[in-house]
């Protein structure tokens, strides 16, 4: 099966809190603070493999989380990193942040690495929080959360050239006869449901990949048919191969098929239509296609494209085509690229924020500022909730309760545990 989308969760680990820890040595009698950084929490890495062709994996795995960072300990021993996550992928995917669509990597050669998910911040032992006028804090610092986030990973075929044509006009033959690729054929519609790579070689050290993408129909632009599934795959072609069925065997008129399929590509993305297009006339053996080919040429010649005749049953004209193809593949210019990675600004859920509200007759504070203050607050040393008032105070959280009529001894919400409110 071939898997070509997928939407993942990521998320960084979260760093490892400090340590609160006293040095209890001999010969040292006024001891001091000794406690320990957490370690930082794991990334988690997009890597591109060679090796993969589709997203399967992503069809039962949609969770990836890297490792969290340790937490300090005694001796001024620093918590361990942990470890990032690596999750390899096919070359040629973008990848798209869900909350906006917009394209934050583009990943097309082997080995490229991406970090999606950054891991969190490990929180300072209490060693860091010793002053001159506190010399012994009972308190060391929180660690931070991981970056989270949803994204969605798109296979676009990475290829030089692009079979594109209504259905059952012979364009999985011509990749079969062409390269070494073996696409399922019949005669009915809809044989391809997936695309097709080939390799196809000229000579030594010349070749191009060629992918057969999947008979396109009227409305494809708008998901009709196959539609967008695998109207994307044309985006990284440098040349278009358009087949075209001229026996009229099946009651089509070849002309309307030519400027329908191209009409569907302007819709889906007006840029496709600079690619340089060679239109090939095949079932050139069909009694009648003769007429059908002479219409295309005068109909198309004088715009500038290329009309070549080909019978993909009898391989007539295969070899000429494969070198004009080749041609047109070293003079190919540089085009406009398609996919334009954005810059996105992530929420990122180490910011120190926070929300302070009433509701139903309580007063609630809450925001990972305020967790990561009550993780690093030891409630059994004064010290620790001297630091903690004055936090609060200096972030504004007390001016805002009181803005909102908090009174003394009034109970206040703070990520989920309750306090009396005292001036």
């Amino acid at each position: 099966m071939f898997i070509d989308k997928a939407k993942i969760f990521v998320k960084g680990g979260n760093g490892g809190h400090g340590a609160v820890a006293w040095r209890r040595e001999k010969f040292e009698p006024s001891g001091g603070p000794a406690g320990g950084d957490g370690g930082y929490g794991g990334n988690v890495i997009l890597q591109v493999d060679e090796g993969l062709r589709t997203l399967m994996d992503f069809r039962y795995k949609r969770k990836y989380c890297a490792q969290n960072g340790d937490n300090g300990r005694k001796k001024y021993q620093f918590g361990k990193k942990g470890m990032d996550l690596i999750i390899k992928i096919p070359a040629g995917t973008i990848v798209r942040d869900e909350l906006t669509n917009k394209v934050i990597a583009d990943m097309t050669e082997n080995d490229q690495t991406f970090v999606i998910a950054k891991g969190g911040r490990g929180g300072k032992g209490n060693a860091k929080f010793a002053t001159a006028t506190r010399q012994a804090p009972g308190f060391a610092e929180g660690g931070t959360k991981g970056e989270e986030r949803n994204i969605i990973l798109e296979l676009k075929l990475l290829a030089d050239i692009g079979l594109i044509g209504f259905p059952n006009v012979g364009k999985s033959t011509i990749l079969s006869i062409m390269s070494d690729a073996k696409p399922k054929i019949a005669n009915y519609h809809f044989t391809t449901l997936k695309p097709n790579l080939g390799m196809v070689r000229i000579g030594e050290n010349k070749s191009f990949v060629m992918a057969d993408i999947p008979g396109l129909i009227e409305g494809a632009h708008k998901g009709i048919g196959l539609g967008h599934e695998f109207l994307r795959h044309i985006e990284r072609t440098k040349i278009l191969v358009h087949m075209i069925d001229v026996s009229g065997h099946e009651g089509r008129n070849p002309i309307e098929d030519f400027y329908k399929i191209n009409e569907e590509l302007k819709e889906y993305n007006s840029l496709l239509l600079e690619r340089p297009q060679i239109v090939v006339a095949n079932k050139m053996d069909i009694p009648g296609a003769e007429e059908g080919y002479t219409a295309l040429k005068e109909e198309l010649e004088p715009k500038g494209y290329v009309v070549m005749k080909l019978s993909a049953a009898t391989r007539k004209g295969v070899e000429e085509l494969k070198f004009k193809i080749w041609e047109e593949l070293k003079n190919a210019p540089d085009l406009e690229p398609i996919i334009k990675v954005e810059e996105v600004t992530f929420e990122n859920p180490t910011k120190e924020d926070y929300v302070v509200k009433a509701q139903d007759g309580k007063f609630i504070v809450e925001g990972n500022f305020v967790q990561k203050l009550l993780d690093s607050t030891n409630f059994d040393d004064m010290d620790s909730i001297r630091y903690f008032q004055k936090r609060l105070r200096e972030k504004g959280i007390i001016e805002e309760l009181e803005k909102l009529g908090v009174k003394e001894e009034d109970v206040v919400d703070i990520c989920g545990y309750e306090f009396e409110f005292f001036f």
